[in-house]
Protein backbone atom coordinates (compact mmCIF):
# COMPACT_ATOMS: atom_id res chain seq x y z
CA UNK A 1 0.00 0.00 0.00
CA UNK A 2 3.00 2.48 0.76
CA UNK A 3 4.44 1.69 -2.64
CA UNK A 4 1.45 2.09 -4.53
CA UNK A 5 1.07 5.95 -2.41
CA UNK A 6 4.52 6.95 -3.48
CA UNK A 7 4.18 5.64 -7.06
CA UNK A 8 0.40 7.97 -7.75
CA UNK A 9 2.86 10.41 -5.99
CA UNK A 10 5.68 10.51 -8.58
CA UNK A 11 3.02 10.22 -10.90
CA UNK A 12 1.31 13.55 -9.87
CA UNK A 13 4.86 14.85 -9.38
CA UNK A 14 5.95 14.35 -13.10
CA UNK A 15 2.41 15.65 -14.16
CA UNK A 16 2.72 19.04 -12.62
CA UNK A 17 6.10 19.56 -14.01
CA UNK A 18 5.24 18.26 -17.55
CA UNK A 19 2.39 20.75 -17.06
CA UNK A 20 4.06 23.58 -16.03
CA UNK A 21 7.15 23.33 -18.69
CA UNK A 22 4.31 23.06 -21.34
CA UNK A 23 2.82 26.06 -20.30
CA UNK A 24 5.98 28.27 -20.18
CA UNK A 25 6.98 26.72 -23.65
CA UNK A 26 3.56 27.78 -25.02
CA UNK A 27 3.75 31.56 -23.44
CA UNK A 28 7.68 32.21 -23.96
CA UNK A 29 8.54 29.48 -26.38
CA UNK A 30 11.06 26.57 -25.99
CA UNK A 31 14.05 27.57 -26.89
CA UNK A 32 13.32 30.75 -24.42
CA UNK A 33 12.60 28.72 -21.54
CA UNK A 34 15.42 27.37 -19.03
CA UNK A 35 15.39 24.50 -16.99
CA UNK A 36 16.16 26.08 -14.36
CA UNK A 37 13.35 28.52 -14.48
CA UNK A 38 11.24 25.60 -15.17
CA UNK A 39 12.77 23.85 -11.97
CA UNK A 40 11.68 27.10 -10.01
CA UNK A 41 8.20 27.72 -11.18
CA UNK A 42 7.36 23.86 -10.17
CA UNK A 43 9.01 23.98 -6.74
CA UNK A 44 11.66 21.39 -7.95
CA UNK A 45 15.21 21.24 -7.77
CA UNK A 46 17.06 21.05 -11.15
CA UNK A 47 18.47 17.23 -9.98
CA UNK A 48 14.77 16.20 -9.00
CA UNK A 49 13.53 17.40 -12.49
CA UNK A 50 16.52 15.57 -14.63
CA UNK A 51 15.22 12.62 -12.72
CA UNK A 52 12.21 12.80 -14.04
CA UNK A 53 13.14 14.21 -17.10
CA UNK A 54 16.06 13.33 -19.22
CA UNK A 55 16.26 16.28 -21.17
CA UNK A 56 14.03 19.31 -21.71
CA UNK A 57 12.22 17.47 -25.18
CA UNK A 58 10.66 15.22 -22.59
CA UNK A 59 8.93 17.48 -20.42
CA UNK A 60 6.86 18.36 -23.72
CA UNK A 61 6.44 14.58 -25.39
CA UNK A 62 6.05 13.06 -21.60
CA UNK A 63 2.55 13.90 -22.45
CA UNK A 64 2.22 11.52 -25.59
CA UNK A 65 4.42 9.39 -24.30
CA UNK A 66 1.57 6.73 -23.60
CA UNK A 67 0.95 6.62 -27.52
CA UNK A 68 4.04 4.76 -28.41
CA UNK A 69 3.81 1.38 -29.75
CA UNK A 70 -0.38 1.69 -29.96
CA UNK A 71 -0.14 0.56 -33.72
CA UNK A 72 1.88 -2.44 -32.41
CA UNK A 73 -0.81 -3.44 -29.63
CA UNK A 74 -3.73 -2.71 -32.12
CA UNK A 75 -2.45 -5.06 -34.67
CA UNK A 76 -1.80 -7.73 -31.62
CA UNK A 77 -5.51 -7.19 -30.61
CA UNK A 78 -7.32 -7.71 -33.83
CA UNK A 79 -10.33 -9.63 -33.86
CA UNK A 80 -9.68 -13.19 -35.90
CA UNK A 81 -10.67 -12.32 -39.93
CA UNK A 82 -9.05 -8.58 -39.62
CA UNK A 83 -6.17 -7.88 -41.45
CA UNK A 84 -3.12 -5.97 -39.50
CA UNK A 85 -4.31 -2.93 -42.26
CA UNK A 86 -7.95 -3.18 -41.22
CA UNK A 87 -7.43 -2.94 -37.86
CA UNK A 88 -5.42 0.04 -38.15
CA UNK A 89 -7.49 1.57 -40.72
CA UNK A 90 -10.63 0.88 -38.10
CA UNK A 91 -9.01 2.32 -35.34
CA UNK A 92 -7.81 5.69 -37.17
CA UNK A 93 -11.69 6.36 -37.91
CA UNK A 94 -12.45 5.33 -34.74
CA UNK A 95 -10.18 7.80 -33.23
CA UNK A 96 -11.64 10.48 -36.06
CA UNK A 97 -15.05 9.81 -35.07
CA UNK A 98 -13.80 10.57 -31.23
CA UNK A 99 -11.86 13.27 -32.04
CA UNK A 100 -8.90 11.86 -30.94
CA UNK A 101 -5.43 14.60 -30.68
CA UNK A 102 -3.49 11.63 -32.53
CA UNK A 103 -5.12 11.82 -35.64
CA UNK A 104 -4.92 15.53 -35.90
CA UNK A 105 -8.82 16.36 -35.80
CA UNK A 106 -9.04 17.57 -32.40
CA UNK A 107 -9.77 21.55 -32.71
CA UNK A 108 -9.37 22.16 -29.05
CA UNK A 109 -7.69 25.70 -28.23
CA UNK A 110 -5.17 23.67 -25.92
CA UNK A 111 -4.21 20.46 -28.36
CA UNK A 112 -3.90 22.72 -31.10
CA UNK A 113 -1.43 24.73 -29.53
CA UNK A 114 0.39 21.74 -27.94
CA UNK A 115 0.51 20.50 -31.75
CA UNK A 116 1.78 24.17 -32.92
CA UNK A 117 4.54 23.96 -30.22
CA UNK A 118 5.83 19.80 -31.30
CA UNK A 119 5.50 21.32 -34.95
CA UNK A 120 7.68 24.40 -34.85
CA UNK A 121 10.17 23.08 -32.71
CA UNK A 122 12.54 21.52 -34.51
CA UNK A 123 13.98 19.37 -31.70
CA UNK A 124 10.53 18.34 -30.28
CA UNK A 125 9.54 17.32 -34.33
CA UNK A 126 13.03 15.21 -34.49
CA UNK A 127 12.17 13.32 -31.02
CA UNK A 128 8.98 12.94 -32.43
CA UNK A 129 10.38 11.38 -35.54
CA UNK A 130 12.77 9.47 -33.69
CA UNK A 131 9.51 7.91 -32.08
CA UNK A 132 7.67 7.36 -35.56
CA UNK A 133 11.03 5.25 -36.15
CA UNK A 134 10.51 2.97 -32.67
CA UNK A 135 7.21 3.08 -33.76
CA UNK A 136 7.68 1.21 -37.17
CA UNK A 137 10.09 -1.04 -36.20
CA UNK A 138 7.42 -2.37 -33.16
CA UNK A 139 4.84 -2.62 -35.64
CA UNK A 140 6.92 -4.74 -38.06
CA UNK A 141 7.11 -7.05 -35.32
CA UNK A 142 3.67 -7.36 -34.59
CA UNK A 143 3.37 -7.41 -38.61
CA UNK A 144 5.54 -10.40 -38.60
CA UNK A 145 3.62 -12.93 -36.10
CA UNK A 146 1.37 -15.18 -37.53
CA UNK A 147 -2.54 -15.11 -37.04
CA UNK A 148 -3.54 -17.73 -34.67
CA UNK A 149 -7.15 -17.53 -36.25
CA UNK A 150 -7.46 -18.84 -40.24
CA UNK A 151 -8.74 -15.69 -42.03
CA UNK A 152 -12.36 -15.17 -43.03
CA UNK A 153 -11.72 -14.50 -46.62
CA UNK A 154 -8.94 -15.87 -48.82
CA UNK A 155 -6.19 -13.33 -49.68
CA UNK A 156 -5.28 -12.70 -53.10
CA UNK A 157 -2.46 -14.25 -54.48
CA UNK A 158 -1.33 -11.65 -56.64
CA UNK A 159 -2.57 -8.78 -54.59
CA UNK A 160 -2.54 -6.34 -57.78
CA UNK A 161 -5.11 -3.56 -57.99
CA UNK A 162 -7.84 -5.63 -59.48
CA UNK A 163 -7.20 -8.54 -57.03
CA UNK A 164 -6.87 -12.18 -58.24
CA UNK A 165 -9.44 -14.48 -57.37
CA UNK A 166 -9.25 -16.50 -54.96
CA UNK A 167 -9.54 -20.31 -53.96
CA UNK A 168 -12.04 -22.56 -55.23
CA UNK A 169 -15.17 -22.00 -53.51
CA UNK A 170 -16.21 -24.00 -50.76
CA UNK A 171 -12.07 -24.20 -50.26
CA UNK A 172 -11.07 -23.57 -46.39
CA UNK A 173 -9.38 -20.11 -45.89
CA UNK A 174 -5.63 -20.16 -44.81
CA UNK A 175 -4.22 -19.29 -41.73
CA UNK A 176 -1.13 -17.03 -43.41
CA UNK A 177 2.19 -17.78 -42.14
CA UNK A 178 4.91 -15.53 -40.39
CA UNK A 179 5.16 -12.55 -43.13
CA UNK A 180 8.62 -11.70 -43.99
CA UNK A 181 10.71 -9.23 -42.39
CA UNK A 182 11.37 -7.11 -44.79
CA UNK A 183 7.84 -7.53 -46.34
CA UNK A 184 6.49 -6.38 -42.67
CA UNK A 185 9.03 -3.37 -42.20
CA UNK A 186 8.47 -1.73 -45.42
CA UNK A 187 4.26 -1.68 -44.65
CA UNK A 188 4.84 -0.61 -41.21
CA UNK A 189 6.76 2.26 -42.71
CA UNK A 190 3.97 3.14 -45.22
CA UNK A 191 1.92 2.93 -42.87
CA UNK A 192 3.52 5.37 -40.24
CA UNK A 193 4.14 7.40 -43.00
CA UNK A 194 0.52 7.64 -44.01
CA UNK A 195 -1.06 8.31 -40.08
CA UNK A 196 2.33 11.36 -40.48
CA UNK A 197 0.66 12.67 -43.63
CA UNK A 198 -3.21 12.40 -42.54
CA UNK A 199 -2.90 13.97 -39.15
CA UNK A 200 -0.76 17.04 -40.57
CA UNK A 201 -3.14 17.68 -42.81
CA UNK A 202 -6.02 17.38 -40.39
CA UNK A 203 -4.38 19.98 -38.25
CA UNK A 204 -3.31 22.24 -41.10
CA UNK A 205 -7.15 22.49 -41.88
CA UNK A 206 -8.15 23.24 -38.46
CA UNK A 207 -5.27 25.80 -38.18
CA UNK A 208 -6.74 27.53 -41.06
CA UNK A 209 -9.85 28.43 -39.30
CA UNK A 210 -12.20 25.47 -39.87
CA UNK A 211 -13.74 23.09 -37.08
CA UNK A 212 -13.39 19.58 -36.48
CA UNK A 213 -16.61 18.78 -37.43
CA UNK A 214 -16.21 20.61 -40.93
CA UNK A 215 -12.85 18.65 -41.71
CA UNK A 216 -14.11 15.39 -40.62
CA UNK A 217 -15.86 14.02 -43.40
CA UNK A 218 -12.85 14.74 -45.56
CA UNK A 219 -10.63 13.47 -43.17
CA UNK A 220 -12.68 10.10 -43.56
CA UNK A 221 -12.46 10.20 -46.89
CA UNK A 222 -8.73 10.78 -47.25
CA UNK A 223 -8.27 8.14 -44.50
CA UNK A 224 -10.47 5.74 -46.62
CA UNK A 225 -8.24 6.42 -49.75
CA UNK A 226 -5.02 5.81 -48.19
CA UNK A 227 -5.60 2.62 -46.50
CA UNK A 228 -7.28 1.68 -50.03
CA UNK A 229 -4.07 2.62 -51.39
CA UNK A 230 -1.90 0.12 -48.86
CA UNK A 231 -4.06 -2.72 -48.87
CA UNK A 232 -3.51 -2.95 -52.54
CA UNK A 233 -0.06 -3.39 -52.47
CA UNK A 234 0.26 -5.40 -49.37
CA UNK A 235 -2.50 -7.93 -49.81
CA UNK A 236 -0.83 -10.70 -51.13
CA UNK A 237 0.93 -10.91 -48.20
CA UNK A 238 -1.93 -11.11 -45.50
CA UNK A 239 -1.22 -7.48 -44.56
Amino acid sequence: MVEGLRTRKKERTRRAISEVAIAMFLEHGFDQVGVAEIAAAAEVSKPTLFRYFPSKEDLVLDRISDHRGEAAAVVRARPAGRTPLDALHDAFMAGLDAREPTTGLCDHPAVMAYHRLVFDTPSLASRVAEYAAADTEALAEAMSEPMSEPMSEPVSETGGMGGAAGPAPGAPASTPGPVPRLTSRLVAAQYVAVRQILARDNYAALASGRTAGEVHGEAVAAAGTAFDLLRHGARAHGL
